[in-house]
């Protein structure tokens, strides 16, 4: 079955394509748009569709719409309440729930020749469940269990199920208005952050505080034992003053937010174990947007009664797209296999990235290896915009679109927010080749989509103090040689001349906007920002050339 999945309703907008039961590409709307997120979670806003990304992944397959047997929406009108018999306070949602219904018209609108018959309602933390469920990769994944949690649905927030084989059977659910999502929304805004967006920076506040608020949030955040919990009413003003966008944040907010984290992290311990206790399982496999919440994940992993956790790269609402089309595939007979890398986006070849070096007239030279020209670049402290292969989906940045640096100098991490406009209490995480990292990390191995925080060996952190958050963890990304080929040959060049095996690695972007995608995208970053080199395929555009001011000069190319 040649199947679409698109998320669209509330926000980060996506597109995936599964066909025969196999991931063929998957991107999500902001990487075309440039709008952060694609658009934000307001009932107005719902019509919006991922038009660029769903045309691109017909366009990658060389589909047209009407080659297409179902396309999966990721949210069913049909199992919605009003907001208010929900307790949610929203009186515009009854117009997200109009266009829900008219999405197949809509799809057809945006995508000629496509039959609207075609289009089937998923339900929305079926669709989460079976992104992670049936995407995982590993022994033991055709039986899982399976834990959703996010801000809403259609009237819950939370879903446990089982993977058997090629079905999902849902064990428990969670009524809204109680939602741990919408709980950390909450407090997100309290804290002077941008609600459903910024709520990975509540998660690097917490290190910086301590959880004695934690007994006041008990009485409104608490598992209640039978697989659901209470989650609603908190109070927040009455816990610490708000916080302005534009303010410093106080020890009182760090606190409130390790306070909120402690507490949310012991009731999904509750959930996990809860769910252990009904499916005796080894392999739990987690989606939502509470589970880019890479501190919870690993105490989950530590704490929890499974023996693996898998994490779905794409957590979010973008990953519900994917799941659709999976849970249709599934369900149409099709042998679903592990979507085997967060590498579904867009790709260039070489050729095509010369012509578009060419066209915009940048000095640009091709090494014999750019792995080992941008290795002597970060050995020498230079900061590196990388731009390789197909771009990443999910928030993550995996080595196709990062930016690079050395971890043994401390004041890299102020160097890497500057550059990118962020807040000086965000960490920036390490990469490392996953046959090394037992020696430097501890916790959940490997970690290939840098959802887990992991303890720093005493011994190391001196040595790489750029990613060493205040805590003393780390967000590991650990690569596979086989699988990454030209970053393992970047890492091993770096150690040769280092002794480190770590690199610094954060997303190519600057704050508040997307992770760049293509060709433009990288060169307008490279060229507003202080990055010394942009190593894009295998060429390499270095600063002091990008910005001669002699005309023949810019438009010399070196190497060819």
């Amino acid at each position: 079955m040649r199947i679409l999945g698109i998320n669209a309703l509330f926000h980060d907008p996506a597109a995936a394509l599964v066909i025969d039961g196999r991931v063929v590409a998957a991107a999500e709307e902001e990487r075309f748009s440039r709008r952060k997120h694609g658009k934000r979670p307001v009932p107005f806003s719902a019509w919006e569709l991922p038009e660029q990304a769903a045309s691109w992944c017909l366009h990658r397959a060389g589909l047209r719409p009407q080659d297409l047997d179902a396309v999966a929406y990721s949210f069913d009108p049909g199992l919605a309440r009003p907001a208010a018999d929900m307790g949610l306070d929203d009186p515009w949602d009854h117009l997200r729930l109009t266009y829900a219904r008219e999405a197949p018209g809509f799809l057809k609108a945006a995508l000629p020749g496509l039959d609207p018959a075609a289009v089937r309602f998923v339900p929305h933390h079926m669709a989460h469940a079976a992104s992670s469920a049936f995407a995982a990769d590993g022994d033991g994944i055709d039986t899982a269990s399976v834990l959703v949690l996010d801000g809403r649905g259609e009237r819950a927030s939370h879903l446990a199920a089982r993977r058997v084989h090629h079905r999902l059977e849902p064990l428990a659910a969670q009524d809204l208005p109680h939602s741990l999502g919408l709980v950390y929304e909450e407090l997100t805004a309290h804290l002077g952050f941008l609600r459903s967006s910024d709520e990975f920076k509540v998660m690097a506040l917490a290190s910086y505080g301590r959880p004695r608020m934690r007994d006041e949030l008990r009485r409104y955040v608490y598992p209640t034992g039978d697989g659901g919990f209470h989650a609603s009413g908190v109070p927040w003003h009455q816990l610490c003053p708000p916080r302005g966008p534009e303010e410093a944040w106080t020890q009182d907010h760090a606190d409130l937010a390790a306070s909120a984290q402690e507490v949310l992290e012991e009731t999904l311990l509750d959930l996990v174990r809860w769910l252990h206790g009904q499916t005796h399982d080894s392999v739990l496999t987690l989606a939502g947007g509470v589970a880019l919440n890479c501190v919870a994940n690993a105490r989950t992993a530590r704490e929890g009664p499974f023996s693996r956790v898998w994490v779905q790269p794409a957590a979010g609402d973008a990953g519900t797209a994917l799941g659709g089309a999976l849970l249709l595939a599934a369900g149409g007979g099709d042998d679903v296999a592990p979507m085997g890398g967060a590498d579904l986006g867009r790709e260039w070849s070489d050729a095509e990235l010369g012509a578009w070096l060419k066209t915009a007239a940048v000095p640009f030279e091709r090494p014999p290896d750019i792995a080992a020209t941008v290795a002597e670049a970060l050995a020498d402290n230079a900061i590196v915009a990388w731009f390789q292969g197909r771009s990443e989906y999910g928030p993550r940045a995996l080595g196709h679109r990062s930016l690079l640096a050395h971890p043994g100098h401390a004041g890299n991490l102020e160097r890497l927010n500057d550059v990118k406009g962020r807040e000086q209490f965000r960490p920036v995480a390490p990469m490392v080749l996953a046959e090394r990292a037992a020696e430097v990390f501890s916790g959940q191995l490997p970690s290939p989509y840098m959802l887990f925080v992991h303890e720093v060996a005493p011994q190391w952190r001196e040595r790489i103090p750029a990613v060493v958050h205040v805590d003393g963890t780390a967000r590991v990304q650990t690569v596979d040689r086989i699988a990454e080929p030209l970053v393992a040959r970047m890492l091993d060049g770096f150690e040769r001349l280092t002794g480190l095996p770590v690199v610094v690695n954060t997303s190519l972007n600057t704050a508040g906007r997307p992770m760049v995608d293509d060709p433009r995208d990288a060169l307008e970053c490279f060229g507003s920002t202080p990055v010394d080199l942009l190593a894009i395929g295998p060429y390499a555009v270095r600063r002091g050339a990008f910005f001669a001011t002699d005309a023949q000069d810019s438009q010399s190319v070196r190497g060819q």
